[in-house]
């Protein structure tokens, strides 16, 4: 009797309902775009197909920002990716505590009619907080495994406040596993009591076609014609990345201008900050050496920090900052303070030297590289690790093992 074989086909796609406050969005297009990177290269793959929700907060009364935060919550498919944007009700300044069950409450309804239409293996939330413990309820309500990243400021800031920490501690027993950008954010998750043994380590990407060295001769002329500012091959460019906030210490680069009379500074982002730091660059008589960029376009950054000598950002706290790795990526040492992972990134003098968050401190590592700089390539080659590849690949792992 002839025996029939059976051919197996693919194997079936797997889905993840991924919840991320943290996102792109028309309003915000600079908003969260490592998350975004990350997911699209995961789905890129082919072995698991992503959902993204991301909720976006908007107040009773929609004034200012959130008239356009409430336009841009639409949703589509965006790189291989579906994406879907409530709004759930937000009341700023206020409404930290409550923002996880606003989030739940607005999500579920949605997450149920999805998974009812094509089931889900995972849930999965990209912050800590509110997204952990609105993905907690999520996860429970649809009967799936959830796991929760941390970045750095989502247990920094809210794991302070004590219903921030008991939210996420809640959240992350509930959860079969726990990602960290970096060894020492998972240390200091453990320190607020969430469980060691659930953290896996999950380093950033980095897109090498566009964050690579572009040496021609051209280029700072080229970057001072696109922003509108003097660049000299004689200056000693800093470059600041981040946003215009305490937290990145741009008062402390440019509290070093005044004894580093060649160099000119790059302060890359928007905050609260601006009107403060002007003033201070004004009171130190170095306003015309420091120039407010205000958060330019991907396209640009990596012109930017193939033309500055250094990237300088003294943060209080980080997890792993993408633009540490898109400057050395670029061939830019950087001068960063002890903060989150700065000593898995900073291993050898070719990435750059780890300082005090003082001014004088920075001056003089400004100093001591500018008087010997590392070889392009060996700084290049302290990036080597990171692709949004190799990231995915490490995603796609953790949530294999998740789901059996």
């Amino acid at each position: 009797m002839a025996r029939h074989r059976h051919h197996a086909g693919p194997p079936a796609l797997k889905r993840v309902l991924s919840l991320s406050t943290l996102y792109p969005n028309a309003a915000q297009p600079r908003f969260g775009t490592f998350v975004a990177r990350s997911l699209e290269a995961l789905a890129a793959r082919g072995d698991w197909e992503v959902t993204i929700v991301n909720p976006i907060g908007v107040p009773p009364v929609r004034f200012g920002k959130y008239r356009a935060l409430a336009e841009a919550a639409v949703d589509g498919t965006e790189d291989g990716v579906e994406v879907h944007r409530p709004t759930f009700p937000l009341i700023p300044k206020f409404g930290g505590r409550f923002n996880p069950a606003l989030v739940a409450r607005t999500v579920l309804p949605l997450a149920r009619r999805l998974h009812a239409e094509r089931p889900f293996d995972l849930v999965d939330a990209q912050f800590f907080y509110p997204d952990g413990p609105a993905a907690a309820r999520i996860a429970e309500g649809l009967g799936r495994p959830l796991s929760i990243k941390a970045r750095g400021a989502d247990i920094h800031y809210w794991g302070a406040k004590a219903y921030g920490r008991k939210a996420m501690v809640r959240a992350a027993e509930r959860a079969d596993g726990l990602l960290a950008v970096c060894e020492a954010l998972a240390g200091d998750m453990a320190a607020i009591g969430l469980p060691r043994e659930k953290i896996s380590i999950h380093y950033t990407g980095l897109d090498r076609n566009r964050f690579r060295p572009l040496n021609h001769t051209q280029i700072r002329p080229r970057l001072g014609k696109e922003l509108g500012i003097p660049l000299s091959d004689d200056d000693l460019l800093l470059a600041t990345v981040g946003a215009l906030i305490p937290r990145k210490g741009q008062e402390f680069v440019i509290a070093a201008l005044p004894g580093l009379p060649r160099a000119r500074l790059l302060l890359v982002g928007r905050g609260d900050d601006e009107a403060k730091l002007r003033s201070q660059a004004a009171g130190l008589g170095v306003a015309d050496r420091v120039h407010f960029t205000g958060s330019l376009d991907h396209d640009i950054m990596p012109i930017l920090l193939s033309a500055a000598d250094l990237m300088v950002l003294p943060s209080s706290s980080e997890g792993l900052a993408n633009a540490w790795i898109e400057a050395l990526a670029c061939g830019t040492p950087l001068v960063i303070t002890d903060a989150g992972g700065a000593r898995e990134v900073v291993t050898s003098r070719d990435a750059g030297l780890i300082v005090g968050r003082e001014s004088a401190e920075i001056a003089t590592a400004v100093r001591d590289l500018a008087a010997d700089m590392p070889e392009c390539e060996a700084t290049v080659a302290m990036a080597e690790r990171f692709s949004w590849e190799a990231n995915a690949a490490a995603l796609a792992g953790h949530f294999d093992r998740l789901t059996g």
